[in-house]
């Protein structure tokens, strides 16, 4: 599974690089605003850095809610970096956006995805990725999980090509359950990816590893 850190701090995406297992990034307007990153020419430059530290692939997401609107941004986002991926909405004019832009050879990733069907269409238009939000799902009571595993079953029966990219992690176990069920990618915080570090067991071990070590050498 790949590791995506949903964040627009450098910092942060700069540590997550750093520890070896950052696959790419997501962003959207929300974090761009909680960094100060406003403006369309700061926001597009703060792209660009952040493509200049990773690797992978970068999800920028359009602010226009219209089709001709959502391919002029996309469009000029794509030009940016090939790394770019453009983020568009789980909406009528969105799966138009996605089709024309995997036509053209561009990127996709559809975002705000909170069914199966709204997966299928975007399978269809050919999206690079599919971000079904399942903290949010999980917010008002439904279980996310359960809509990845019936995306990758659906994914599964017609051999679809477009990634399951879980977002809206919250935790931990959001990531370990994603892995357990099929998720081709998963985005979080980078405090859900070092979360993963721990183990009681793993820290007391290493104290004592230490400890026989300083009695041996003493």
């Amino acid at each position: 599974m790949k590791f995506f850190i949903d964040t627009a701090n450098l910092a942060e995406i700069k540590e997550a690089q750093d520890l070896g297992v950052l696959d790419g990034v997501t962003t959207n307007p929300s974090l761009m605003a909680k960094e100060g990153i406003t403006g369309a020419e700061n926001i597009l430059n703060h792209y660009k850095a952040i493509c200049e530290l990773v690797t992978g692939d970068v999800s920028a997401e359009v602010i226009a809610t219209d089709f001709e609107g959502m391919v002029k941004e996309g469009e000029a986002l794509a030009a940016l970096n090939p790394q770019i991926v453009v983020k568009i909405p789980m909406t009528k004019d969105g799966v138009k956006a996605c089709k024309y832009f995997s036509e053209k050879g561009i990127k996709t990733n559809v975002t705000l995805v909170f069914s199966v069907g709204q997966a299928l269409l975007a399978a269809k238009a050919g999206a690079t990725y599919v971000s079904p939000f399942i903290g949010r799902l999980d917010d008002i009571s439904t279980d996310g999980l359960n809509l990845i595993e019936e995306i990758r079953l659906v994914y599964d029966n017609y051999l679809f090509e477009t990634q399951i990219l879980a977002a809206s992690v919250r935790n931990t176990m959001h990531i370990v359950n994603c892995a357990k069920i099929g998720a081709d990618v998963m985005t979080g915080p980078l405090s859900s990816m070092l979360g993963l570090l721990k183990h009681p067991l793993t820290d007391s071990g290493l104290a004592q590893f230490l400890a026989d070590y300083a009695k041996g050498n003493q």
